[in-house]
């Protein structure tokens, strides 16, 4: 008599469990971060930078609390580690509000308005700003203190003439009396520049504890 033979009983498929179904989830969501973070560090090395206003130097222009973002390839986009720049759409002009490096301490950024270009001879005379002669009006600019220092104490309100030498500019703040700028410390080289300031994106009034809505979007002229 023959013995009869039962099948095994069926194991449970393994194809069906996926032992890695976390892991492989936790490797997603690690590359959607490292590529988040590399197109941040693109973008702000080579398109656009935020920075913050610390001072009422540029004040009415741009107020203590103003957040604003500062075109890095307007000017030519700097490859890292070098003072090369490429795809430059335009160069510096009088008038341009940029943020720099500041001369004295390149540890920090400064943000002024350029009065003169290369080339340009610049010189004050009790509180107004001449360029090549001629008195250079700018809209912007406000005077919080009536009285004039003369050249000899202090280049505040009158100093040069002087002569932009070239690759660099002679910057100044809106706020003309409450300014650290050119008038004491001379030159920004082109190397120096980060960018050109174009944008308000957020402003905080610390003093009243409230975003200033008005400044909001609003485009820097």
């Amino acid at each position: 008599m023959e013995e009869q033979q039962t099948s095994p009983q069926a194991e449970p498929n393994s194809e069906n469990i996926k032992p890695f179904k976390k892991k492989g989830l936790i490797r997603e969501y690690a590359e959607s971060i490292a590529i988040a973070i590399l197109l941040a560090l693109v973008i702000r090395t080579f398109l656009v930078q935020a920075f913050k206003i610390p001072s009422g130097s540029m004040e009415d222009t741009l107020a203590i609390g103003d957040h604003l973002l500062v075109s890095k390839f307007m000017y030519g986009t700097k490859i890292p580690f070098t003072d090369t720049r490429i795809l430059t759409v335009r160069n510096p002009r009088q008038g341009d509000v940029i943020v720099f490096e500041y001369p004295e301490d390149p540890s920090k950024d400064f943000i002024k308005r350029i009065i003169g270009v290369p080339g340009d001879v610049v010189e004050g005379k009790d509180k107004k700003v001449y360029v090549n002669g001629k008195l250079y009006e700018n809209p912007h600019e406000i005077h919080k203190e009536k009285e004039l220092i003369p050249k000899e104490m202090n280049p505040r309100d009158t100093f040069g003439p002087v002569t932009v030498p070239p690759n660099s500019y002679f910057v100044m703040g809106d706020n003309r009396d409450r300014s650290y700028d050119s008038r004491f410390w001379k030159f920004v080289r082109r190397d120096q520049i980060k960018g050109l300031a174009f944008i308000k994106y957020w402003s905080w009034d610390h003093d009243k504890f409230r975003p200033r809505i008005g400044n909001i979007g609003r485009l820097i002229n």
